[in-house]
Parts: C-alpha cells; structure tokens; sequence
C-alpha cells in the first residue's frame, strides 16, 4: 500500500540511494508515492534498515546492488528495474565518493577513482536508464553535484574536477533530451551534516560555518526536498544547478 502523493506509481532509481544524501531522497520519494529502487554497492546492512524503514510510513523502496563505476552493472539494474515494474521515471544521480589530498601528492589512483565513480558513474547509469525513458517520452533526471564543483577547495582537486563535469553534463545533455519530454537538472549542495563532513576537524567546520550566511550546515532532508521538487513541481525546470547552500555564494 503506497502513500497518495504526486509520485504515486512513479518509479525512481537513487543510485547510493541507501545511505546518507541517497537515503534522504529516497525517504523523501518514498513518501510521495513513487516506487523506489535504491542502489547500493557494498552496504547491505544499511539497504536493508533503510527497506525496514520506509516500510513503516507505507512507502516501497526495494534495493538493489550494483558499481556505478560498472556499466554492465548500470545495465543489469536497468534491465531489471524495467522488467519488474515496466517502466523507469526518475533517475537521481547520487552515488559519489572522496579522496582528498593535496594536488602535488595526490595518485593516479586517487584522482581515477573519484573520477570513475562521481563522472562516469553517471554516465553509466543514465546510459543505461535513458533508452527506457526516450521509449516512454517522459522522465525526470538529477544529478547531485557540489558548491566544490563550483568553488573548488583545497585538496579537492579530483573531486571539485567531477562535480564540475556533472554540471556541465547536465546542461548539454538537458539541451539533446528535452525533445523527449526528459527533463535533467543539477543539485549542488552546500556542506551538509553527513558521515563525510563528520570527519572534518571543529575547527575547520567553524571557519566554514563562518562564511555560510545561514550560519549552518545543511541537513540532508533539506537537500531531499530539492530533489523531490525537481521530480514533481518543477515540470518547466531543465539544464539548471539549483543551489542549496545556505547563501554560501562563490
């Protein structure tokens, strides 16, 4: 028995969809109606308190595993999200991963792997769910970016990389995919109270509160109910970077 609300009967794919940011929007679909099929890689433990909980307000969720950083994984998942439910109508881009360091001691391998999972993670997965949407003529795409794709940050060369090439994928493909009715927007959080900025010392998470107008960091419901707006309400929104950062401006 789902919940009535403007996504009753809308399928929506969150990939890392089962814990933090992922998890917030996937509550957050869940609650207006929409099936939703959270993708996780490797925590099974939290895709499954995640299921138990959405089950307790009479939403779905089901989750599935897959790599983004895979494409053969995005496929299957696509596949079989389609095949189970007959169609795909939102695809929320979340899955994303950290590895800071300084540019000048920074690897190949710290640089690919952020590169791997937060760009073309997405073009994994929205390869693989964009047939089904094109076949439909209708859909909804977000992709999570980041005020560090948009500023930059120090030791976050890699990652400020990718967030950057998220935003500018979302402006190009937004241009080829409106003639299909699809619509593919951008959501760039500020800092956000997640397990990532738990690991930042008090004192830099107060020089970094002092330059946020709002006095505060994010709370990952508040980024959720971005997303769900996007999904429901911003029907003439595409090829946008909706900014939540608490008046942090570049």
């Amino acid at each position: 028995m789902y919940n009535k609300g403007y996504l009753n009967d809308k399928v929506a794919v969150v990939t890392g969809g089962s814990k933090g940011i992922g998890a917030s929007i996937t509550e957050e679909l869940a609650q207006e109606g929409a099936i939703v099929i959270a993708n996780y890689n490797k925590d099974l433990k939290k895709a499954e308190e995640l299921v138990e909980k959405v089950k307790e307000f009479g939403g779905y969720v089901s989750c599935l595993p897959g790599d983004v950083t895979d494409e053969e994984h995005m496929l299957r998942l696509a596949e079989t999200v389609k095949s189970r439910f007959g169609r795909i109508d939102i695809l929320v881009n979340n899955a994303g991963i950290t590895q800071d360091k300084i540019f000048s001691k920074m690897e190949a391998n710290d640089w690919n792997k952020v590169i791997d999972t937060n760009l073309n993670g997405i073009y994994n997965s929205t390869h693989s769910v964009l047939p089904i949407m094109k076949e439909q003529k209708e859909g909804s795409i977000v992709n999570i970016s980041s005020i560090i794709g948009q500023m930059g940050a120090v030791g976050q060369v890699n990652y400020s990389a990718a967030k950057a090439g998220v935003i500018g994928f979302t402006k190009s493909l937004a241009h080829e995919m409106a003639r299909y009715n699809i619509r593919v927007n951008a959501v760039c959080p500020g800092f956000v109270n997640t397990a990532m900025t738990e690991k930042i010392p008090e004192n830099i998470k107060e020089k970094l509160v002092s330059k946020i107008p709002m006095g505060r960091f994010a709370e990952k419901e508040e980024v959720a109910k971005t997303v769900r707006f996007l999904v429901t309400e911003g029907t003439y929104i595409t090829g946008q970077e909706i900014n939540v950062n608490g008046g942090m401006y570049m």
